[in-house]
């Protein structure tokens, strides 16, 4: 099916505040978010925040079948005429952070992801598919460039989100994305990111939860030493931190942006090994 880019639509809806509506016009910025998802005539894609369709007007052309995900009821109700209602369009009016993910592609179903996210959903939207049950084969997603870099971080710049994403997925930066291309103008700076989802986790660990509540308790005072932040995000004394990364063979004056996933499993088995031992009766 081809869709021709000056298709005639109706009148645009006026961008809502509240849901954080910045629609994307750049040409060549939609241009790269397309080669970036790899998508071929075989393909599922899933489009979270179709807004207008501007994007959605090229993956139509593109993929076999496009589920768009949309918050916006009137953007939803007028997406399919506005393109010309394609056969392998389907719109949902659903919010991307609660959505049965079940329900929009079958389980076994291979798919891709592509976002244009709003910038205060990112993070959970984020979350949610990486956690799945039925996660995409890759996702592609348009973020503040801040967390694009945050996501893509190697160790001496890495926070809670790289570990969470790199756990998950390989991130690539694809492109920073100014303001002008958007209308209304955001105030700061997008990328676009592309991570391809693993087919394990980086690092195994007896529980996902705990591995990241650890994390979060090393990330919890980010500009103190990690042997401090640790024992503050843990709630042990600093003497039983400093001892409990020695035991994993990390030196507690390092901080947590400097450690690699693989330091942060190796932290999490002694913890989980030393947390009802010894070395924490001895030293509570």
């Amino acid at each position: 099916m081809t869709i021709p880019l000056n298709t005639p639509s109706v009148s645009p809806a006026k961008p809502r505040k509240s849901l954080g509506q910045h629609f994307l016009i750049d040409d060549n910025i939609l241009d790269r978010i397309l080669a970036a998802s790899d998508l071929n005539t075989g393909d599922v894609a899933l489009e979270i925040g179709p807004g207008r369709g501007a994007l959605t007007r090229r993956l139509v052309q593109r993929a076999a079948q496009v589920v768009a995900v949309e918050m916006d009821s009137g953007l939803a109700d007028a997406l399919p005429n506005r393109l010309g209602n394609p056969q392998n369009l389907a719109v949902v009016t659903a919010d991307a952070r609660t959505v049965d993910i079940g329900s929009l592609v079958d389980a076994g179903v291979a798919y891709k992801l592509v976002a244009n996210l709003p910038y205060y959903a990112a993070n959970p939207i984020i979350r949610r598919f990486l956690e799945s049950g039925h996660r995409p084969q890759l996702m592609v997603l348009m973020v503040q460039l801040e967390v694009a870099k945050s996501m893509s971080a190697a160790p001496g710049k890495m926070s809670l989100l790289s570990v969470a994403t790199q756990f998950y997925a390989v991130p690539r930066l694809v492109c920073e994305v100014p303001p002008s291309a958007f209308r209304p103008v955001p105030k700061v700076t997008s990328a676009v990111v592309r991570l391809d989802l693993r087919d394990r986790p980086l690092v195994e660990v007896a529980d996902r939860n705990a591995f990241f509540d650890l994390a979060r308790a090393g990330f919890s005072a980010p500009r103190k030493q990690l042997r401090n932040s640790l024992s503050h995000g843990l709630g042990i004394p600093e003497k039983v931190g400093g001892l409990l990364l020695e035991a994993a063979g990390i030196d507690g004056r390092r901080r947590a942006e400097t450690l690699a996933l693989e330091e942060w499993a190796a932290v999490y088995a002694t913890w989980e090994k030393e947390k009802d031992g010894d070395l924490i009766r001895g030293m509570g």
